[in-house]
């Protein structure tokens, strides 16, 4: 049984966006050291256009060959002209209003995405699933997620888009490791209590 991993970054209270979703200002954190953390351990969630900018377009996938992202966190990447920003993997957006995809490489999940994501999660592949975001999917999501790799980057917001968009329920994650680099970027790493 494949993994569902929610790869995320956020802030020290917990947003992965301002309240419209922005999160731009957490790419000044991406220095030589935390990219050459990503590029070392997970190499795949760097976008297409990410891995071309930084000249690692024949970075292998580590851990990943599926991804599953909500629309606002696809619409990112439309709004530059982008219809496959992870062209290196298996694309999935979870979507009830787009109707048609913009892109061959990418499938829109318009119903039942947990069914959709637990058939994907049964496949035979040596690699994991990458759940990208955002908030309301990863909410829709929250019982099929088995791994977080949360990326805490020394910001705090007040207000936002938090990490889960759904109501409350407790849902117990042990923890795995911790790392801390010199920005003050901490990626910590919880597996699912089953």
């Amino acid at each position: 049984m494949r993994k569902l991993t929610y790869f995320i970054a956020c802030s020290i209270d917990g947003f992965i966006g301002g309240p419209d979703g922005d999160a731009s200002f957490m790419t000044r954190f991406v220095d030589e050291e935390f990219l050459g953390f990503l590029t070392a351990e997970y190499p795949e969630t760097l976008s297409t256009h990410g891995r071309r900018h930084f000249g690692l377009d024949d970075l292998p996938n580590k851990r990943f060959d599926t991804i599953v992202q909500g629309r606002g966190s696809y619409d990112l990447a439309l709004k530059e002209g982008i219809t496959s920003p992870y062209a290196h993997l298996r694309e999935y957006v979870a979507s009830r209003t787009l109707t048609r995809s913009p892109d061959p490489n990418v499938e829109i999940i318009s119903a039942d995405p947990v069914g959709r994501v637990r058939e994907l999660k049964a496949e035979d592949s040596p690699f994991d699933i990458y759940l990208c975001g955002g908030s309301a999917l990863a909410g829709e999501l929250i019982d099929e997620i088995d791994e977080l790799v949360i990326k805490t980057y020394p910001v705090v917001l007040g207000t936002g888009m938090p990490m889960f968009g759904s109501g409350f329920a407790v849902s117990q994650f042990a923890p795995e490791s911790v790392r801390t680099f010199g920005n003050g970027v901490l990626v910590r790493t919880y597996s699912r209590k089953r």
